[in-house]
């Protein structure tokens, strides 16, 4: 980067490169890695949990190439350092688009760097919760065509959006504006069966960091899919999702499922 971010983006622990340090990336800094850290003491199986999330996204984007998509729209991609969407789809169609999106200018700036010079693939500074605005970006607008189908990602990110800013609307505007045989990817943190005690400490240390920790029950997740069918076998624990080999089946604390617009 031509910038080193500010102090205060540095100091306080952010979600991306939280997730960046469970998946076993180096895109982190110190205040990232402590209170990740304070998260695998109490969760010691988050970090096998991202890796199953990342498994699950690559299993859903190529279910979704081979339904014919060719565009995706990362939403809350953080950094894209572990086998991105680009790659992932590239390997399958090479003439997929991709366009990252996240609101953290920390993590947009580390992404566009990573990404100079990759044909086809975008990064935009956007938030779920001001969806047509980012629908409107021009460099959204450039890259994808949203009068052809398009596979909306929304992997690990919806649990970081509270109630109050009413994300199931931010989802069906999207829906709204992508064309029927349009894909959602979505993956929930949930804490369905987990003692109340280890949940309330795990969302303390998210409310320290950049964005509340806002897990969801199978009901309240599968909201986000009206508008959609679920592909079989619809929204389940995140690693029974058409599992191929790839990662153990371990618990992974979510949710995971692939809709088609109708």
């Amino acid at each position: 980067m031509s910038e080193q971010p500010a102090p205060d983006a540095t100091n306080t622990p952010n979600v991306a490169r939280m997730y960046d340090y469970f998946l076993g990336g180096s895109h982190n800094f110190a205040a990232d890695r402590a209170a990740a850290e304070r998260v695998l003491t109490i969760f010691p199986e988050t970090g096998v949990a991202a890796q199953a999330n990342r498994h699950f996204l690559r299993r859903a984007v190529r279910h979704a190439v081979a339904q014919g998509v060719r565009q995706f729209l990362d939403i809350g991609a953080g950094l894209p350092t572990q086998k991105p969407v680009h790659e992932v789809v590239r390997a399958v169609a090479p003439d997929a688009r991709v366009v990252y999106v996240d609101y953290d200018e920390v993590a947009v700036a580390y992404a566009g760097q990573l990404l100079t010079d990759v044909p086809g693939a975008a990064v935009v500074q956007g938030d779920l919760r001001e969806p047509d605005d980012l629908l409107a970006h021009p460099d959204v607008r450039a890259t994808l065509d949203l009068d052809q189908p398009v596979a909306v990602l929304l992997l690990a990110v919806l649990h970081f959006v509270p109630d109050d800013d009413d994300p199931w609307a931010a989802v069906a505007r999207l829906r709204d504006a992508t064309v029927p045989g349009s894909h959602l990817v979505l993956s929930h943190l949930t804490l369905d069966g987990i003692p109340p005690e280890l949940a309330e400490r795990g969302q303390a240390v998210y409310r320290n960091s950049s964005a509340p920790l806002v897990p969801r029950a199978h009901a309240e997740t599968l909201r986000f899919f009206t508008g959609y069918d679920l592909a079989e076998p619809g929204l389940v624990e995140t690693t029974r999702w058409r599992p191929d080999g790839e990662g153990d089946l371990v618990d992974s604390h979510g949710y995971a499922g692939v809709g088609v617009r109708r």
